[in-house]
């Protein structure tokens, strides 16, 4: 894989590439798809000895236009965004604001004024469904109209299949939802991971025999599994452990049942850590959140989810 630095513009005012390959998209979760896609863009810029450049949005079209933005969930967050897209070795990422008045562009428009006057694209790659502009007019056909008056030449990726899934952000966010993450990682090509802030909680776990990290997400709009316990990687200052990890309301101890809590008990691990940031890595659903007859019962089952746990681990 190409080590690049990834160059960020947040307009196209002093924008400069070489012999541009381009491609658009929202590239949400940078899943196995996009992934094609952009090696296909890395192959033609070396054939051609052209730079790589990546169009997409901030926030997402569906946050702005949606009646509900705060309801609509995202893979990842504008900083998991770029560092999926730098660790994939391209060296131009353009980050176009999207707000009401840039829905209203013409495909037309977005055509001439970002991708001929502002990029100079030579040759521009899109997805399967790619839609763009006002109502989402514009598309392949399009540009393939626009191509010789403008001088570029335009390609369109196929449907990407895997177990008989269509690969697509859409899709994966409804496998999160229900808490299948391993197919959604595997349509992925990672593991589907979110960031949090170690926060102060009521020690509950701790006095159980089972000390927890209890996380404060981070991304107003980030997607978060379906409620159970999960095995997961945990990720603090670059170094990985093993968890369980366990999505819900804490029925059997919890005083209010109504607020959604995150909370890790990290294997083998004595550190202090609050305040600080981790990532946790989702590796597979061990079960459902239940309401347990008395505590000794939870302690019993949360000693059968460890062992479940390190089982996961040792394959």
């Amino acid at each position: 894989m190409k080590n690049c630095l990834l160059k960020i513009y947040q307009d196209l005012n002093n924008f400069t590439a070489v012999r541009p390959v381009v491609t658009i998209g929202i590239f949400d979760g940078l899943h196995l798809g996009h992934v094609r896609i952009l090696e296909r863009l890395k192959e033609i810029a070396l054939k051609n000895g052209g730079e790589t450049i990546v169009v997409t949005f901030w926030p997402h079209p569906l946050v702005v236009l949606g009646k509900k933005p705060k309801d609509i969930k995202m893979l990842s967050t504008l900083n998991e965004k770029i560092s999926l897209i730098r660790k994939q070795g391209i060296d131009n990422l353009v980050i176009l604001p999207f707000t009401h008045d840039f829905a209203n562009t013409p495909y037309d428009k977005f055509i001439r004024k970002y991708l001929v006057e502002g990029i100079r694209s030579e040759h521009i790659i899109v997805g399967y469904n790619h839609h763009f502009g006002r109502d989402r007019h514009g598309g392949f056909e399009q540009l393939k109209k626009n191509a010789d008056k403008y001088g570029f030449s335009v390609e369109k990726q196929v449907l990407v299949i895997i177990e008989k899934k269509t690969v697509s952000s859409s899709v994966i966010r409804k496998f999160i939802s229900k808490g299948d993450v391993i197919m959604a990682g595997k349509l992925l090509g990672y593991h589907y991971s979110i960031e949090g802030k170690v926060i102060e909680g009521k020690k509950l776990g701790k006095s159980l025999g089972y000390p927890t990290a209890n996380i404060r997400v981070i991304g107003e709009n980030k997607l978060i599994p379906l409620s159970g316990v999960y095995a997961v990687k945990v990720e603090i200052d670059e170094k990985c452990y093993n968890g369980m990890m366990n999505i819900g309301i804490r029925p059997t101890i919890a005083e209010q049942v109504h607020n959604l809590t995150i909370e890790v008990h990290i294997l083998q691990f004595n550190r202090i850590i609050y305040g600080e940031n981790i990532r946790l890595h989702f590796i597979e659903r061990i079960r459902d959140e239940k309401k347990f007859k008395s505590v000794e019962e939870l302690v019993e089952q949360l000693r059968c989810d460890e062992i479940k746990t390190n089982q996961i681990f040792s394959v």
